[in-house]
């Protein structure tokens, strides 16, 4: 291929930016040059905002109907579509084959959706997993999924967050002074339940298919009660939906504590004084957790995590039960609060999972994302060969 050719963008069109995936956006232009077009919509990390990637990636804000003059414009070497917006995938798709350069497909669903929209989707979806000249991936439980349905050359981007960030131990606990010091101005630090010796955290939105609800009900089937120990809900909101009955009052007796969303700081301080984090996610009719970044950041903080076997984490393989964590069946409470009371009761346990955990979770870093992207370039040809 001509080194002009070569050296044009690729085009990477999703959502969002959002902060966990602005350095892998940045690990990845290093390699190859990219050019995000990034069209909004629902965004489903826990973050809750966006941010504009760094200056050395260039971006644009676009409308999803624009994107078929954008993909088709010569300007690019190859397209990166991601799999939602209604209108950007095919625009995108249409605009890179009239320019016949190569669609590479990024793919997060290991099980579609049943809502009557995706109903509807779920015929072009399977089309593009089977006429896309790569597919990338978050890991082999969704390379299965879309292998199934027809996809070809597969590659896989292993989700990852920024593991400096959150191994850095220079960060407060509620034990230390500087932590005292901010109470009088932070109500997430004054509601933290500094008496507790065993405190098990909940990261993420308030949202069903997190399952918050089967977690409200294994704690109360665990027997753990304050002070001696905690739940902390960390993002859910301080009324977060299905409490159970006895409401907010009862909750607070029982050592449940509800927070909301907090900052990336904050939330490596919460990790810092937690024993255990746990995902319980369920399967719904309109979602199942793609990943579950909250584990790779808990796994960088030596924690030992509870998953469910709905959350892609476990199933793509980074959360091992028995070797790094513990993965109990979806909507199953009492398997739940087994797992909790047994990581309650054994802190050698904690530690040796926690530990396994922190040396596992380095293979999933920014530079392993940008290598599968790179992966799949140079199979369809386009790779600049970056490193």
């Amino acid at each position: 291929m001509k080194t002009a050719a070569r050296m044009k963008p690729v085009l990477f069109v999703t959502g969002h930016a959002p902060p966990d995936r602005v350095g892998a956006f940045a690990a990845l232009h290093a390699r190859e040059g990219i050019e995000l077009a990034l069209f909004g919509g629902r965004l489903q990390h826990g973050t809750g905002s966006t941010s504009d990637p760094p200056l050395q990636v260039p971006h644009r804000r676009v409308h999803q109907h624009e994107l078929f003059k954008l993909a088709a414009s010569g300007e690019y070497r190859a397209v990166v579509l991601s799999t939602g917006g209604r209108m950007a995938l095919p625009a995108a798709w249409a605009g890179a084959r009239r320019a016949g350069v190569p669609v590479i497909l990024w793919a997060s669903l290991w099980a579609h959706p049943r809502t009557p929209a995706h109903v509807l989707s779920y015929p072009l979806l399977r089309h593009c997993y089977r006429t896309a000249d790569a597919v990338v991936t978050y890991g082999p439980h969704v390379s299965a999924y879309v292998r199934a349905r027809g996809a070809h050359n597969v590659h896989v981007a292993p989700q990852s967050v920024d593991n400096d960030f959150w191994r850095d131990p220079g960060v407060a606990t509620p034990q230390d002074a500087q932590w005292a010091a901010q109470t009088a101005k932070d109500p997430a630090a004054r509601r933290w339940p500094q008496q507790a010796t065993f405190v098990l955290m909940f990261g993420g939105r308030a949202v069903r298919e997190k399952g918050v609800g089967v977690l409200f009900e294994a704690w109360r089937a665990s027997g753990l009660r304050a002070p001696a120990a905690a739940l902390v809900l960390v993002g859910v909101g301080s009324c977060p939906p299905w409490i159970p009955a006895g409401g907010a009052v009862q909750l607070a007796a029982e050592g449940v504590v509800c927070l909301e969303p907090v900052s990336a700081m904050q939330m490596r301080n919460f990790y810092a004084a937690s024993d255990v984090v746990v995902l319980p996610s369920i399967p719904t009719r309109s979602f199942r957790e793609p990943w579950g970044l909250v584990v790779n950041e808990a796994m960088n903080r030596g924690l030992p995590v509870i998953v469910s076997d709905a959350v892609g984490a476990a199933a793509g393989g980074l959360v091992r039960n028995e070797g790094n964590g513990l993965v109990v069946p979806a909507k199953d409470p009492l398997a739940l609060a087994g797992a909790i009371r047994r990581l309650a009761a054994d802190p050698a346990l904690r530690e040796r999972l926690g530990q396994a955990g922190a040396n596992d979770v380095r293979a999933y870093n920014y530079a392993a994302w940008a290598g599968g992207f790179s992966a799949a370039l140079a199979s369809v040809g386009v790779s600049r060969g970056g490193c």
